[in-house]
């Protein structure tokens, strides 16, 4: 079968990124011709070389289209039209594929996938990984209420023009069916490389935590985007806190809109640290030195439905995690006691639960076992891969 995925930021391992497109890229290439439309934003972003770029069986057609976090909307607004400008006139000369994928964020690209799709008779699977419009709208990044309103109805009308539905979060899958009922939809989560995870050693911890100054006995993680839906400056109040605790250390792992902030606090308090980005797999061994990890977003609905991969990658390496999401994040870890939920409006709340959780090591331990046995029972990247290639042999089937 020859499958056309658009989607706007592929990415690799060797980026610091959870690189679920690189796998989705890799597993349909073994039993399939794929072809990505994208773009050039990740590659000068890697951090490594131990994966190769594109793929065995898979081609790569990319676009110089840059894209950062520093871009005001306008700019964001301009990189977006630009690929779909040049996805839409690459999808209507290349030789027509059996099947189309196209990825959201941005919803642009859903649009070119389904565009072309329509225009030459295929049938489109619509993987939905962030919920847009609905996150930049509860961001406050587009203005109403004329705008909103379109995009919703561009929304509802992909979801149902699409032979399928694939979205990241059963709450997502909720939200599809409340503006689409009719919607064909499966849910496969991000999940994580349980392989990459078996791999790290002892060495690579015993480098990591020597190279990063990891040098109290209990360490708290965040690694992810210091991104204003992160609820940063909660979790720096909290961990300042608990200043008095000389058993814990904080690490920030990341980069984003909060920097300077995660530089300020660590060079003001010698239990923080800010550490730069990591490759992949290096992010899997850090959380593997961690004792509890925070997986953190401000009170919006639409960050309640998310599918954060350092959750899954926290888990995976039997980490508990400390969630401020009040969606399925927060079902989840009291569903299977991996983790606790405090509300991200909250920095006492956080530290307090914090001091609770280092003050009884036999329940922090418990948890680190229920994490690493919900990952493996739920989310085994590889596995939700072939649920995948299952999917769309399925969806190629029926049409």
């Amino acid at each position: 079968m020859n499958i056309a995925i658009f989607l706007q930021y592929y990415h690799t391992p060797d980026c610091p990124t959870a690189a679920r497109p690189y796998a989705l890229v890799k597993r349909l290439a073994q039993d399939h011709d794929v072809t990505v439309i994208t773009t050039r934003s990740w590659e000068p972003r890697r951090l490594s070389q131990d994966f190769p770029w594109v793929p065995s069986g898979a081609n790569l057609v990319r676009f110089d289209v840059p894209y950062h976090n520093s871009m005001s909307s306008l700019e964001r607004l301009r990189a977006f039209l630009s690929y779909a400008v040049r996805a839409v006139a690459h999808g209507f000369r290349m030789p027509p594929p059996d099947l189309i994928i196209g990825s959201s964020p941005p919803l642009s690209a859903a649009m070119v996938a389904a565009g072309v799709a329509s225009l030459r008779g295929l049938p489109w699977i619509f993987e939905v990984q962030d919920l847009w419009p609905e996150f930049p709208i509860q961001m406050g990044a587009i203005p109403g209420p004329g705008l909103p309103s379109l995009l919703y109805g561009l929304e509802s009308a992909l979801y149902r023009s699409a032979t399928h539905v694939v979205p990241v979060s059963p709450d997502m899958e909720r939200h599809v069916h409340t503006l689409a009922p009719n919607a064909s939809t499966t849910s496969l989560e991000y999940g994580t490389d349980l392989q990459l995870v078996a791999d790290i050693t002892d060495d690579q911890r015993s480098r990591m935590r020597r190279d990063l100054s990891i040098d109290r006995p209990s360490l708290v993680l965040y690694a992810g985007k210091f991104g204003r839906a992160n609820a940063i400056p909660t979790l720096l109040d909290a961990a300042q806190q608990l200043s008095d605790r000389s058993d814990l250390l904080f690490a920030f792992a990341g980069r984003g809109y909060y920097d300077s902030a995660v530089q300020q606090a660590a060079d003001q308090h010698d239990h923080i640290r800010a550490i730069d980005p990591l490759p992949y797999p290096d992010t899997l061994a850090l959380f593997s030195l961690a004792d509890v990890s925070l997986v953190s977003f401000l009170d919006r609905p639409v960050l309640a439905a998310n599918s954060p991969s350092k959750l899954y990658d926290s888990l995976a390496t039997g980490t508990p995690v400390v969630v401020t999401n009040p969606g399925w994040t927060k079902r989840l870890v009291e569903r299977h006691a991996c983790g606790w939920y405090t509300p991200p409006e909250s920095p006492t709340r956080l530290a307090h639960r914090l001091r609770r959780v280092f003050d009884n090591p036999d329940r922090l331990e418990e948890a680190g076992r229920n994490a690493r046995t919900v990952a493996h029972q739920q989310f085994d990247r590889a596995a939700l891969m072939n649920q995948y290639a299952s999917l769309i042999d399925n969806v190629r089937g029926s049409t």
